[in-house]
């Protein structure tokens, strides 16, 4: 059974840093992927970073230089280091698991259902 826990999101003001951290147990596929991705209410759900097992990494285009996906696979944990934080950012963020490598196809996507794994979200909230 897959379970991703999301972690470390608060409520900071507009330039400043927040580290989210995703835990995942049971997602031992060797191949796979993981993301994060975000929602503000009203709006659909939208691919933030991506990173396959082989280390290749996705960024939206919004978030570029800005954040940084990473994962320490000793610890299973996933997560996501975002810099100069805007009130755009605003959010609730979600990390995602898919059993086969994604970064090369429209993963970004949420209506592509390329995810089949979700967590329960972490709400970041930058403030102006």
């Amino acid at each position: 059974q897959v379970r991703l826990v999301e972690s470390g999101g608060g409520s900071v003001q507009a330039g400043g840093s927040l580290r989210l951290s995703c835990a995942a147990s049971g997602f031992t596929y060797s191949s796979n992927c993981m993301a994060w991705f975000r929602q503000v209410p009203g709006k659909e759900r939208e691919g933030v970073a991506a990173i396959d097992s082989d280390g290749s990494t996705s960024y939206a285009d919004s978030v570029k230089g800005r954040f940084t996906i990473s994962k320490d696979n000793a610890k299973n944990t996933l997560y996501l280091q975002m810099n100069s934080l805007k009130p755009e950012d605003t959010a609730m963020y979600y990390c995602a698991g898919a059993p086969f490598q994604a970064v090369g196809s429209e993963w970004h996507n949420f209506e592509k259902g390329v995810f089949g794994y979700w967590g329960q979200g972490t709400q970041v909230t930058v403030s102006s």
